[in-house]
């Protein structure tokens, strides 16, 4: 399945919101360090006067001029944004008794700097999306590399208002809380999940072991215990706050995943059954139908016509009442199969260019199955596997183990018509039994299906 490119616009904005929230918290827990109060408003004040002309300029002038292409707008607004934002910035910049020269400098810098990244953005487009690809994986991996870049980049050209702080937050806290929720997702609740106890515990002590020399290490260095407490507080931080929130974080995202799985799953099911009920007539018209062409065959001394509608209307009870049940007798399947195969051997009996052979256990096959999952590997070989021109095979073995049943076709290959609808339904078929084996049967279904030029072959086993 093809992925989707991600909404980056969103994603832009959320990551800029972090690092201005940030700053400005930052800021202000050092405020105590300020002299004087102007200083101190300045340095609160002045990024977020930088965020709103951002926020105005991604979320509202840009999105305005990509219904209206107007041109003009977007260069008027522009421009009103940005001289509007650096005269407040200023004002920030006076309060912090900044050089004039230093502040044009940091703001002209930081003005140029979006319009790189949306050039830049436009250049991406043009290389990575398709028709160049047809997938967005790299598209997307780039994209989020560039925010990246463009953010550090950003953070470095704001030292005016940004302090240590933010730098310790953004560049060693933020990459540290990943890293080790990766880790462990990775080694050690992937490890746990799977039953691999002894590598579960090799990488959570063996993670310790390393935290612990490192901190002793530097602290030894720098003569201060201080170091080394810091370091048993990341530990017991790690054990009892960060592992087990991600553990929880995971846990729900795999049940959210399950259930989306499952949900899929029925939905695909239900419109399956929706699209089976849609093509239906009028079902007793039809059996009525059949009942008078039964009577008329027998009066008539047709047996194998009178056979063959009589097969016809079990299988259409099939199709009406027991296909709808989650589990039916394994043996009612078998018998839709034997009636589908008596008629199918009844319109290709004169076809001498088609082999056909049927081994079938003639074994009571005990135990339930979800109906409609031998029938449709079997209409396909005879959909794909009959030429009337070339030499043609069939070959079907069923067989019923204790607990399982089996299921080889194999079909003779033919190049397709010209005229065959490309959405060809026996393909949507196939697909809702690979779903719905996959639903009822996991790990105890083996669907196996090789194709050459010539044979195609499927092998399906069930455990009951």
């Amino acid at each position: 399945m093809k992925s989707k490119s991600y909404v980056f616009r969103n994603i832009e904005w959320w990551v800029v919101t972090l690092i201005f929230i940030i700053i400005v918290l930052t800021n202000i827990m050092d405020g105590v360090h300020y002299g004087q109060i102007e200083r101190f408003l300045g340095k609160v004040f002045m990024p977020v006067v930088v965020y709103i002309g951002f926020y105005l300029m991604h979320l509202v002038i840009i999105p305005k001029y990509l219904r209206d292409k107007n041109v003009v707008q977007l260069v008027l607004f522009s421009i009103l944004t940005a001289t509007v934002t650096g005269a407040f910035s200023g004002i920030c910049a006076a309060g912090m008794d900044t050089d004039i020269e230093r502040f044009f400098s940091f703001y002209f810098s930081i003005l140029a700097l979006y319009p790189g990244y949306l050039l830049t953005v436009i250049l991406v487009k043009k290389m990575l999306l398709p028709p160049v690809f047809r997938d967005f994986q790299l598209y997307n991996g780039v994209r989020l590399f560039m925010l990246l870049v463009f953010s550090v980049v950003f953070l470095i050209a704001s030292k005016f208002f940004v302090n240590s702080g933010t730098y310790i937050i953004l560049f060693i806290i933020f990459p540290s809380i990943i890293f080790f929720v990766l880790y462990n997702y990775h080694l050690l609740y992937r490890n746990k999940l799977a039953g691999n106890i002894k590598a579960y515990r090799w990488f959570l002590w063996g993670l310790m072991a390393v935290i612990s020399i490192v901190f002793f290490i530097i602290a030894v260095e720098n003569s201060a215990e201080e170091i080394l407490l810091f370091g048993v507080g990341m530990i017991l931080l790690l054990l009892f706050v960060v592992f087990p929130l991600s553990n929880l974080i995971f846990r729900k995202y795999e049940d959210y995943i399950g259930k989306i799985d499952t949900l899929s799953v029925q939905v695909n099911q239900s419109t399956a059954n929706l699209s089976f009920l849609r093509s239906q007539i009028n079902p007793h018209f039809l059996f009525n139908a059949l009942n008078t062409l039964y009577g008329a065959a027998l009066m008539e001394n047709a047996e194998k016509t009178s056979d063959g509608i009589q097969k016809l209307g079990d299988m259409m009870r099939f199709m009406l009442h027991e296909n709808q049940m989650d589990k039916i007798p394994l043996t009612r399947e078998i018998d839709y199969l034997r009636n589908y195969l008596d008629l199918q051997m009844l319109r290709f009996k004169n076809e001498e260019n088609l082999e056909v052979e049927i081994k079938m256990s003639d074994d009571i096959c005990e135990g339930s199955i979800s109906p409609m999952l031998l029938i449709p590997y079997v209409e396909n070989a005879f959909k794909h596997g009959i030429s009337t021109k070339s030499k043609s095979w069939i070959k079907i073995n069923l067989r019923c183990l204790q607990g399982s049943v089996h299921l080889d076709v194999v079909n003779s290959i033919h190049p397709k018509k010209q005229t065959e609808d490309p959405r060809d339904e026996s393909g949507i078929g196939l697909e809702n039994v690979k779903s719905r084996l996959a639903h009822f049967y996991p790990q105890k279904h083996n669907l196996t299906i090789v194709a050459n030029d010539s044979e195609h072959f499927v092998h399906l086993s069930v455990q009951l």
